[in-house]
Formats: C-alpha cells, sequence, structure tokens
C-alpha cells in the first residue's frame, strides 16, 4: 500500500521551500537599560518603605518617651480617694487553735482572724473572763500553711499570715491572752 491509497485526498509531493525576506534585526532602544532598572527599583522599593517605617517608628517612639517622662498620667480623683496608701506587709506567724481547719487553708488564701479569750466551753464568750470573741485580722493573706505532721499535741497548727505591722503586733498579744480562729473570706 502506498501513502496514495490510504489518503486520496493528499499529495505526495512536497511543496517547494519558500524563503524568507530578508529584514534588518529589530532593535528596542534602552531594552536592556529598563530591564536592569527595573531589578533594581525592585530592591530599592523594599528598603525604602522599611528606611521609612523604622524613621516613623523612631520618631514616634522618641516623642513618646519624652512625653511619658516629662508628664506622669493624672490619677483620676476616684481612683485616688478609694485607694488606701501602700502599707509595708510583714510575716506574722500565728497559732490557730484548731489544726483541722488549717488544713483548709492554702497561700494566697484570705482570712479573718478571731480572738476567743478563756474559750473553755462550746460557744463564744462562754470562758471564764465572760468577754466576747472579736476580730483581730480582717482579710489577711495566708503566705504559708504547716505540712502534715507540722501539728502541736494540744491540736495546733502554726500559719504564717501576710499583715501590716501593727495587726502583726495585735495578732501576737491575741495569740497569747487567747486562743485564735480563722474564718475564710
Amino acid at each position: 500500500m502506498t501513502s496514495d491509497s490510504c489518503f486520496p485526498h493528499t499529495r505526495t509531493s512536497v511543496p517547494a521551500p519558500c524563503g524568507v525576506p530578508p529584514f534588518d534585526p529589530l532593535r528596542v532602544r534602552g531594552g536592556r537599560l529598563r530591564l536592569r532598572r527595573a531589578l533594581r527599583r525592585r530592591r530599592r522599593a523594599p528598603a525604602a518603605v522599611l528606611a521609612v517605617t523604622a524613621a516613623t517608628l523612631a520618631a514616634a517612639g522618641v516623642a513618646g518617651a519624652d512625653d511619658l517622662v516629662a508628664q506622669p498620667q493624672p490619677r483620676p480623683a476616684a481612683q485616688e480617694r478609694h485607694r488606701p496608701p501602700a502599707v509595708p506587709l510583714v510575716s506574722a506567724p500565728v497559732r490557730i487553735a484548731d489544726a483541722e481547719t488549717v488544713r483548709l487553708l492554702r497561700p494566697g488564701d484570705r482570712v479573718d482572724v478571731i480572738a476567743a479569750p478563756g474559750m473553755t466551753t462550746v460557744g463564744v464568750g462562754g470562758g471564764s473572763g465572760g468577754s466576747e470573741a472579736r476580730v483581730v485580722a480582717s482579710g489577711v493573706r495566708v503566705a504559708e500553711v504547716p505540712g502534715p505532721g507540722e501539728t502541736r499535741s494540744d491540736g495546733g497548727a502554726l500559719v504564717v499570715l501576710s499583715v501590716p505591722r501593727p495587726t502583726a503586733v495585735a495578732l501576737a498579744g491575741a495569740g497569747m491572752t487567747s486562743q485564735l480562729a480563722v474564718t475564710l473570706c
């Protein structure tokens, strides 16, 4: 079989080659220079943006720092009236009569310390002196609690409280004359 029998509509002969007419090469002015400029601009644009951003932040930071140092922010009068002055705290060891109550405490808890003089019978003020229980310290923070085996034979336990110095003096005096108890706030 020849190619003519398979494809009757095709010719077996190849047409004569055509020549390409001669022409001068096409030259674009500055083509290479434009490409180089574009590449340089791509490198310079991010650098310029970063430089402008850094300068803006530096200027804002310096101006803001001067303003903060020169003029502190005034507090509203309402906050100054309600905020008590800062009082230095001391650690006051306090012997609490009921060790089981102390086991409920954790460092950071807030407690009220109550002194009950001559607490020999059930109830408040049922002791020999007939005086009533009083709150020695209110809302003080527990700093440390005893470990599992650190209780006295009479059932008491030592707790360390963070209190102002005058309150520590009152707690020490109450601990000498009364049995102390705590309530969680």
